[in-house]
């Protein structure tokens, strides 16, 4: 075999040809990737606006270097509540699902709309009426269940969205869904999309932070619901656990001291930039970027984690779960903790609301789990002045349907996955407390006023950041990508004027 390089005649056989040129192909076919991706995943051209000098907003690492709107939220505090909490044993009363207790789901007001085949199949569609007796509760006149004593008492300070609804009707799409602005796995989250427009607002802590309930789970959880998708995965959330290690693998070996570390740490970023100048893959900078956040989390992680600091009147105000790690009232604290230090997205997981059957126990239990610990949250922040930038969500994916899954009996019952209509509440961050937007009808089937879908939640909180929804964008595969797609409506009804 002879072959031509730069005008010379070299001849090797078939088996040397392969042993000295395989690394080059290799090579070859590594740069042709790196190449590709470079392309085909470019950061848009940074939006153009004004960034309000007076609220102290770092964007220094973030694509946007001027925001489009006023800001009003710093951080987000994201309550997502896995598995569909029933709106009918929480926050929307229908006194006629208890008139009409046992009858079967009209027609007229089905119009055919899809089922699950959970409940699908049933002979009968049994109207069930709530067991929880609800009340008016603030100025506001709010209606709360029994099951939310806690809730009651800072109504005034929240806005309920009782019109919420979704395309979804089962959990995994659903929960992607609100997580992603798709359906499908594989686009960045909305905390990502956060890091990724607005940068870290503590270099000592990742700019998306995940909190997960212990002993809740029943839907998966999966960590692509707080991933980057084709972002920089620099802009992936970072998971904290309860107990051990709050993030594993961050401590140093056993044997390696800090200035050991460094050492690597600095000769490791050395070969890097070299690998960086070869290659021109960004990954490789945000490898280097993620290993120096580790080493800086060595000391931050365990000085947030630690609460042995605060005082009884804490636990007063959160609950006595507080004090146990990991529970959902434990999360609360550690999010406050994180929204002082200006964490941009701090995201709380809490399962177990999915009740096909056994729902009265079932949500009590999940209820008496979130109930004072949300309260404490939103009571403790609006005392340290953090609530006015602070933008706290509460809700899961989609709500329950208004008839019994399976028997329905005077004491029990269950209820199937309903995406036509549930109710999320809001607070803080500029959004107009002690308000009820949006209404559904009389049997809780249907939006009849007001409809908010996740897009317009997804731009209502970006406004809220101080980002145009339609101008954060990123570059992908040839085409421009956004958290709300080619969606989405700031739903301006809901944002307070002063």
């Amino acid at each position: 075999m002879s072959l031509f390089c730069n005008n010379i005649n070299v001849s090797m056989n078939r088996r040397d040809f392969f042993a000295r040129s395989g690394l080059g192909l290799g090579g070859a076919a590594l740069m042709g990737l790196l190449n590709r991706d470079a392309i085909a995943a470019e950061p848009a051209t940074k939006p153009q606006g004004s960034l309000p000098a007076d609220r102290g907003f770092k964007t220094s690492k973030g694509v946007l270097d001027k925001l489009h709107f006023p800001v009003r939220a710093k951080r987000v505090i994201y309550l997502f509540m896995s598995g569909g909490p029933s709106q009918f044993e929480l926050f929307d009363h229908k006194p006629l699902l208890n008139e009409m207790q046992g009858k079967d789901l009209p027609a007229s007001v089905r119009m055919g709309q899809r089922l699950t085949g959970m409940s699908g199949n049933q002979a009968t569609l049994p109207l069930a009426g709530s067991i929880y007796k609800f009340d008016k509760y603030g100025k506001s006149g709010a209606t709360v269940s029994e099951l939310m004593p806690w809730t009651a008492k800072c109504v005034d300070d929240l806005c309920f969205i009782r019109s919420m609804h979704t395309d979804h009707i089962n959990h995994d799409p659903a929960m992607t869904f609100f997580q992603t602005g798709h359906q499908l796995a594989g686009r960045p989250s909305m905390g990502s999309w956060m890091s990724y427009g607005l940068g870290s607002g503590n270099e000592n802590l990742p700019s998306f932070v995940v909190l997960i309930s212990k002993d809740r789970i029943d839907q998966p959880l999966y960590s692509r619901l707080w991933g980057n998708g084709f972002l920089g995965s620099v802009h992936q959330g970072v998971q904290f656990r309860s107990g051990g290690d709050p993030v594993l693998y961050l401590q140093n070996p056993a044997g390696i001291s800090s200035d050991s570390r460094r050492k690597m740490l600095d000769k490791l970023g050395e070969l890097h930039r070299l690998q960086f100048e070869d290659l021109g893959d960004p990954e490789i900078n945000a490898r280097v970027s993620q290993y120096e956040m580790a080493y800086r989390m060595q000391t931050s992680v365990p000085e947030v984690m630690d609460v042995a600091n605060e005082p009884a009147s804490t636990y007063e105000l959160y609950g006595e779960e507080a004090r146990h790690p990991g529970t959902f009232a434990a999360n609360c604290l550690l999010a406050r903790r994180l929204a002082e230090r200006d964490v941009r997205f701090i995201q709380l997981y809490h399962p177990g609301w999915d009740q096909h059957g056994g729902l009265p126990a079932g949500i009590k239990r999940q209820a008496k789990d979130v109930d004072q610990a949300c309260y404490g949250l939103v009571t403790d922040l609006k005392q340290r002045g953090l609530l006015d930038d602070t933008l706290v969500v509460w809700g899961g994916e989609f709500g329950r349907t208004n008839y019994s899954q399976g028997k329905l009996t005077a004491t029990n019952y269950g209820r199937d996955h309903h995406p036509r209509c549930f109710t999320i509440w809001m607070a803080g961050g500029g959004i107009k407390p002690g308000m009820s937007y949006g209404t559904t009808d009389d049997f809780g089937y249907n939006v009849t006023s007001n409809p908010v879908d996740v897009h317009d939640l997804h731009a209502t909180i970006l406004h809220q950041m101080g980002i145009d929804h339609e101008k954060l964008t990123y570059k992908f595969q040839g085409r421009y990508y956004r958290l709300t797609d080619v969606h989405g409506h700031v739903v301006k009804d809901v944002l307070s004027s002063s």
